[in-house]
């Protein structure tokens, strides 16, 4: 059964629960504009960063915990491709995102480093990576410091 998550307070409802409530696309909690869907229910820590991106991996919106994690307003953040944008480096293998949009798949538990904003010291972290599955594509990361 499908699960929808709220990619700026990270709030998660079922599809049952959408279709009985008869609720527009938007969150029920904060009220942000569309929920990213999920094939699963997903349980992101407090201190994880949720970006939403396009599907040329352009920073659309990103998540309340975005800043405590990273130290980026989402000002800094908006337009820009992600994994740039966040200094995200030192995975292994091929460009996840790539891999993630390109075949449709989850990338799940990545290890990684990233710059945070205003230190010179990359720090380690764990990326997951969503497909939309919708006609827009795009993409949800994940991002949990270490």
């Amino acid at each position: 059964m499908p699960a929808f998550i709220c990619p700026r307070c990270g709030s998660r409802e079922s599809n049952i629960e959408r279709n009985q409530q008869h609720q527009p696309r938007g969150c029920s909690s904060c009220g942000f504009g569309f929920l990213f869907e999920l094939l699963e229910d997903y349980y992101p820590s407090p201190k994880t960063a949720l970006i939403t991106c396009d599907q040329e991996r352009r920073i659309l919106a990103v998540g309340g915990s975005t800043f405590a994690a990273t130290g980026y307003n989402e000002s800094d953040l908006i337009g820009h491709e992600v994994l740039q944008a966040l200094g995200v480096q030192d995975y292994e293998g091929d460009d996840p995102a790539e891999r993630c949009l390109e075949w449709g798949v989850r990338v799940l538990d990545l290890k990684c480093r990233y710059q945070p904003a205003g230190e010179g010291e990359l720090k380690s972290a764990t990326v997951d990576l969503f497909p939309a599955y919708d006609e827009d594509g795009g993409l949800l990361v994940a991002l949990t410091p270490a």
